[in-house]
C-alpha cells in the first residue's frame, strides 16, 4: 500500500492491518478466477484496473469530490435511484457486501441465521474496511426484505449518517402511492444534505447520464445471445458490479469499448468457448463484489453464464427512465414509474419475475436455468420452488442452488454442478 493510500485510510479512520489482508484476499481472489480467464475481451483491462483500485484511486475521486463540496451518498440497493442524487449534484456509490468480514463481532449484533448479505454489510462496517461507508456522506437503507428492516435498526447505532427509504410489497396503485411518497422525501432529504434544489433540467441530465450506463449493459446483454459467446459471464458480472462503483461516464465509455470489441469477435465466429458448450442462465441474489465464487464454479465446470436475473444484473438495468417530461414532476414520476417495475422477490404477488426468467431463458438460448439463492433469504428460497415448478413444466431445466459466501461448500456445489450439465449434455 502507497503512503497516499495509508495516509487516506487513516484520514477515513480504517484499520490498516484488517484492510491490508482484505486486499490480499481479494487480489488473490481477483487473480485466481478473473486473470485466469483465456480469451477475454481486451476491454476487460480497464475492469481488471477498477479491480485493482476499488479501495484506491476511486476513493481518492470520492474524496477529491467530497474537498471540492459534491456529497457522497453510499446505497445498498437499486431501489435507490441514482437519478435523484445525480440531480443534485451528488454521487452515488455502492457499498461493500459481497464477502465474509468480521464474522464474530457481526454475531453480536445480528442473529447467526441473518443471510450473508445483511451479515456481510455489517462486518465491513464492524471491520472498518469499507472506505465507500467511512467517506458516504449519507448511507441510505431501504426497507426491501424483513431482515434489512429490522438489521437497519441496529445499523443505526453504528452510523450516525443512515436514511431509512420505505418501499411497498405489493404491485398495486397503494403501492405506487407509497413509492412515490418516498421518493419525493428522499429527494428533499437529497435537496437537504447537498444545498441544492433539483430541477427540471438537472433532474432530465441525472436521467439521461443513468439512462445511458442501462444502454450499455443492454447492449453488452444482447451481444451475449451469440454462439459461441464473446464474453464469460464472470467478465459480464463484473461489468455489472462495476456499474455500482465507477464514475457513470468512464463505466459508459468502457462498456461501449468493450461492446465494439465484441461485435468484432462474432463477425469472426470468435468465442471464449465452442458453440456447443452448455449456456446457463443465472437467476436469484444478488452478487456484490467479490462475491464471484458461483459463477466461477459455473463456468470452471464446463458451462458459460450468458444472462443474470438478478440485481446485480438484467432486474437492476432492465428498463430506462422515460426523460421527455418538462417539469419536475413529470420527471419525478417517471422515475417511480421505472423503479415500480423492478420484479424483487420482495412483491407479492410477483408474476413479473417469473415472466422474466422464462423470457430470458428463451433470448438468450440458454440450455438451463440455475436459481442461485444465498442461505437464509426468504424471498428468494420461498419463489424458489414455484419457480422451479413452472420453468419444469415449460421443459426449461433447472437447478436450485442454495449457499453462502464460504469456501466450505465447493467441493458439493461442484458435483452439483456437474451433474446439472451433463443433464442438459
Amino acid at each position: 500500500m502507497s503512503e497516499d493510500h495509508k495516509n487516506m485510510w487513516e484520514d477515513l479512520g480504517l484499520a490498516l492491518e484488517p484492510h491490508d489482508a482484505l486486499l490480499s484476499v481479494l487480489g488473490n481472489a481477483y487473480k485466481d478466477i478473473y486473470l485466469s480467464q483465456k480469451e477475454r475481451p481486451q476491454g476487460m483491462v480497464y475492469f481488471d484496473f477498477v479491480m485493482s483500485e476499488v479501495h484506491g484511486l476511486r476513493i481518492r475521486e470520492l474524496l477529491d469530490e467530497k474537498a471540492h463540496g459534491r456529497k457522497i451518498i453510499g446505497s445498498y440497493c437499486v431501489f435507490v435511484p441514482e437519478e435523484i442524487a445525480l440531480a443534485a449534484n451528488a454521487t452515488l456509490v455502492g457499498l461493500c457486501s459481497g464477502a465474509d468480514f468480521a464474522e464474530d463481532d457481526v454475531e453480536t449484533y445480528l442473529p447467526g441465521n441473518t443471510c450473508a448479505l445483511i451479515k456481510s454489510a455489517f462486518g465491513f462496517k464492524l471491520g472498518q474496511v469499507c472506505p465507500y461507508v467511512e467517506c458516504s456522506d449519507m448511507i441510505v437503507g431501504e426497507n426491501t426484505c424483513d431482515g434489512k428492516k429490522k438489521a437497519y435498526e441496529t445499523l443505526g447505532n453504528l452510523v450516525s449518517n443512515l436514511y431509512v427509504m420505505d418501499l411497498p410489497q405489493m404491485k398495486s396503485n397503494d403501492g405506487k402511492a407509497l413509492l412515490k411518497a418516498e421518493y419525493t422525501r428522499f429527494k428533499k432529504a437529497v435537496e437537504a444534505l447537498t444545498g441544492v434544489t433539483i430541477d427540471a433540467e438537472s433532474l432530465k441530465k441525472g436521467i439521461e447520464t443513468v439512462n445511458n450506463k442501462r444502454k450499455a449493459i443492454h447492449r453488452l446483454s444482447r451481444l451475449r445471445k451469440a454462439n459461441p459467446a464473446p464474453i464469460s459471464g464472470l467478465d459480464a458480472l463484473l461489468a455489472n458490479q462495476v456499474f455500482f462503483y465507477d464514475n457513470p461516464a468512464r463505466f459508459t465509455e468502457s462498456v461501449n469499448k468493450i461492446c465494439d470489441e465484441l461485435e468484432q469477435r462474432i463477425e469472426k465466429k470468435k468465442g471464449v468457448c465452442p458453440e456447443s458448450t452448455p449456456r446457463i442462465l443465472i437467476s436469484g441474489c444478488p452478487m456484490a463484489v467479490p462475491n464471484w465464487k458461483f459463477p466461477w464454479l459455473v463456468e470452471s465446470a464446463g458451462a458459460v453464464i450468458v444472462g443474470e436475473e438478478s440485481c446485480v444484473g438484467e432486474r437492476g438495468t432492465r428498463n430506462l427512465t422515460d426523460a421527455s417530461g418538462n417539469t419536475v414532476d413529470d420527471l419525478m414520476d417517471a422515475i417511480v414509474d421505472r423503479y415500480f417495475k423492478i420484479d424483487c422477490a420482495i412483491f407479492t404477488p410477483n408474476p413479473d419475475r417469473l415472466n422474466h426468467i422464462a423470457e430470458m431463458a428463451e433470448t438468450y438460448k440458454a440450455d438451463g436455468v440455475i436459481h442461485y439463492g444465498l442461505q437464509f433469504c426468504q424471498p428468494y428460497a420461498m419463489e424458489s420452488m414455484p419457480i422451479e415448478k413452472a420453468l419444469k413444466a415449460k421443459n426449461i431445466p433447472v437447478l436450485k442452488i442454495e449457499t453462502d459466501y464460504s469456501m466450505e461448500d465447493v467441493g458439493q456445489l461442484k458435483t452439483r454442478v456437474e451433474a446439472f450439465l451433463e443433464l442438459l449434455k
